[in-house]
């Protein structure tokens, strides 16, 4: 199943009824990517920690090939394991997906205020909000002008940063 976040997420304004017939599979779709997200993290978490007790098993069997001389404490058996290659494997690939689920959840949370915007703009639309041929305002252009003064104003505002951090 392909996954074009941007695009999906995106509402026409000049299609609403689309827009909404859509919606349902579209939330479906993301919501069954969740799911799938967080079932390969908590694989991923139960592989972690197999790595981890078989990191524990071969430093307890072998105490002296990980630089543990003398008496093999819980926090040497510990802070050898954090060294154990297949452990930083596996603590790696958890991190990964512990991500990708994350993302996934924020994109079916992304897609319920997609929802919530339909919903305003239908009300929009039954206000004739976008029907007056002679309205002055013009949404699109409105939020494009909006984007743009955001990115001015960062590069100024990151401008006088690094003036004042050179002081």
């Amino acid at each position: 199943m392909k996954f074009d976040y941007a695009q999906d997420i995106q509402i026409d304004k000049t299609a609403l009824d689309l827009e909404w017939l859509h919606q349902p599979s579209l939330m479906l779709k993301y919501a069954k990517h969740s799911a799938k997200m967080q079932e390969a993290m908590e694989e991923s978490k139960q592989n972690l920690d197999i790595a981890r007790a078989e990191a524990d098993r071969t430093i307890r069997e072998n105490p002296e090939g990980f630089d543990i001389v003398g008496r093999t404490t819980e926090g040497a058996i510990s802070s050898a394991i954090l060294t154990y290659k297949p452990f930083i494997d596996a603590s790696q690939a958890y991190k990964s997906a512990k991500y990708e689920a994350d993302m996934a959840k924020a994109a079916v949370n992304a897609f319920e205020h997609r929802k919530s915007a339909l919903e305003a703009l239908v009300k929009l639309f039954g206000l004739q909000y976008f029907s007056v041929p002679n309205a002055p305002f013009d949404i699109t252009r409105e939020w494009e002008k909006k984007e743009r003064t955001k990115k001015v104003n960062k590069k100024v505002t990151n401008g006088l940063n690094r003036l004042n951090r050179k002081k």
